[in-house]
């Protein structure tokens, strides 16, 4: 077989998770002139406990727009295509990032456009509610985006060079469990935003109902007002069908069946009279896909690209971070924004020291700093030390690993002596449950252990002794140091 088309397909694929799926159709607004507008809390299946979605926009930025649609899918194509195992980060370039909302040009307004649309997004509050494997019913709260990292040229008012995007940790874990629907991102890319959002649910709708023998019957029905709350992101309700299928919902839905994701379509008045009803039936487009994609929807081994690009944007992004939090005392989440110059440093410093010893680096730079009153501002101002570091490293590592043997050997101590107070606080607690004969021969054996003692010290070694006999004859009645360990 030929391992172009092969490749070419990997590559259309999309893989979103199930959740952020749903999530996705109410979280964005396809009117950007209501999109900012819009600050109320959104909710799903709010009568479905385990289904229910509650969505809070940021009150300042408002619900996430057009834009920002585009650019999540832009994402999660990106993050697709890194494949298993499931990384948490996605890095773009600012040449990608030109490219992904469609400018020729890159400049301080294309940035802004962008920097606002992420922060859309990151700012949205999100809580889903559902039952997992064991059935156990689960609340979970996250933001999409919860960590966006940015590289400016100098100043905060500068055009984005590049930035790393961090996906939720419950994404991610789903996404592990493979709990999400393949999607065919080459189409989606011949799509509007709202065509997109119709695309990826019917095709999600369609996928779960379809059992390879219903081909001829499968179709589905929607409300039409669900449809605009649920899938759009809270598109108006329109009351007349001409306009529903000439002006808002009928372009884009004849778009998808000249692509072969529909056969047909029909919005009808429902039984009631006071709303509409939109049905749905596959093409053949849904079935080559759902064959293409579906059936086979694992995702290949990690890429090359991934590597290359947490070396070159992510990994010198968070060591800038690192810098500015460990210099300031500011929390890493607060810091987001770094300019090219720390950057740069940053790859520099990288190249030298591996990644995970950087915060290493950092804390003696810093503290060889001090020594001196050596105010450091910028990352470049480390660099100095880079040599110092080395050169200590062999001492620093040995002197580490003393301390932390110290550190062991004193846990295991304090433990021991725990371990022991606990059993002979067990001893005492048997003694006053013994017979007064065995309590006399106890005493009787404790009191010779201790005959080589006087005075008041002879008192505490009688009773020490005592506990000790009862350990020994009772052993099975005390946890041993294994099963104590486990309860504490």
């Amino acid at each position: 077989m030929d391992a172009a088309p092969e490749k070419e397909k990997a590559q259309d694929k999309l893989f979103m998770e199930n959740t952020l799926l749903r999530v996705a159709g109410a979280l964005f607004c396809h009117d950007a002139k209501r999109a900012a507008k819009n600050t109320g809390t959104i909710e799903l299946n709010r009568e479905v406990k385990e289904k229910s979605i509650v969505i809070r926009p940021d009150p300042e930025l408002g619900q996430p727009g057009p834009l920002a649609h585009k650019i999540f899918v832009a994402l999660i194509k990106k993050h697709s295509d890194y494949g298993r195992p499931i990384q948490k980060e996605i890095s773009f370039t600012q040449r990608e990032l030109a490219r992904l909302i469609g400018r020729k040009s890159w400049g301080g307004k294309d940035s802004e456009e962008l920097s606002r649309a992420l922060h859309e997004i990151h700012y949205t509050f999100i809580k889903a509610h559902f039952r997992n494997k064991a059935d156990r019913f689960i609340e979970q709260s996250f933001n999409i985006f919860p960590e966006i990292l940015f590289e400016r040229r100098e100043f905060l008012s500068d055009p984005i060079e590049a930035c790393t995007i961090t996906l939720a940790e419950p994404i991610i874990a789903s996404l592990q469990d493979e709990h999400f629907t393949c999607l065919n991102h080459g189409l989606m890319t011949r799509l509007g935003t709202i065509g997109q959002a119709l695309y990826m649910r019917s095709f999600f709708h369609f996928a779960n109902l379809y059992d390879g023998r219903n081909k001829a019957k499968l179709s589905f029905k929607k409300r039409y007002d669900d449809i605009c709350s649920e899938w759009l992101g809270g598109l108006t309700v329109l009351r007349h069908r001409s306009k529903i299928v000439g002006e808002q919902l009928g372009p884009h839905l004849d778009k998808l069946v000249a692509e072969g994701v529909l056969s047909s379509y029909a919005v009808t008045k429902s039984a009631n009279a006071d709303d509409f009803i939109v049905s749905f039936r596959p093409g053949e487009a849904f079935f080559r896909d759902y064959d293409r994609f579906y059936r086979n929807r694992k995702q290949g081994e990690l890429q090359f690209e991934f590597r290359g690009e947490q070396r070159e944007i992510s990994e010198p992004l968070r060591v800038a971070q690192l810098f500015v939090a460990k210099r300031t005392g500011q929390p890493v989440g607060q810091i987001a924004s770094f300019p090219s110059k720390d950057v740069s440093t940053a790859k520099e410093i990288l190249q030298v020291i591996p990644f995970a010893e950087v915060a290493d680096f950092i804390d003696y730079a810093l503290t060889e700093a001090k020594r001196t009153n050596f105010d450091v501002q910028t990352l470049g101002g480390i660099r100095q030390y880079i040599a110092g570091y080395q050169a200590t490293k062999a001492a620093r590592k040995s002197a580490k690993t003393h301390e932390a043997k110290a550190a062991q050997e004193r846990d295991a101590e304090a433990e021991r002596t725990a371990y022991d107070r606990f059993t002979r606080s067990k001893a005492r607690r048997i003694l006053e449950t013994l017979t007064l004969g065995e309590r006399e021969a106890i005493d009787t054996e404790a009191s010779g252990r201790a005959a080589s003692f006087s005075g008041s010290l002879r008192k505490m070694m009688t009773d020490r002794k005592r506990e000790e006999i009862i350990i020994e004859r009772h052993r099975d009645a005390i946890p041993t140091l294994e099963e104590w360990r486990a309860d504490h």
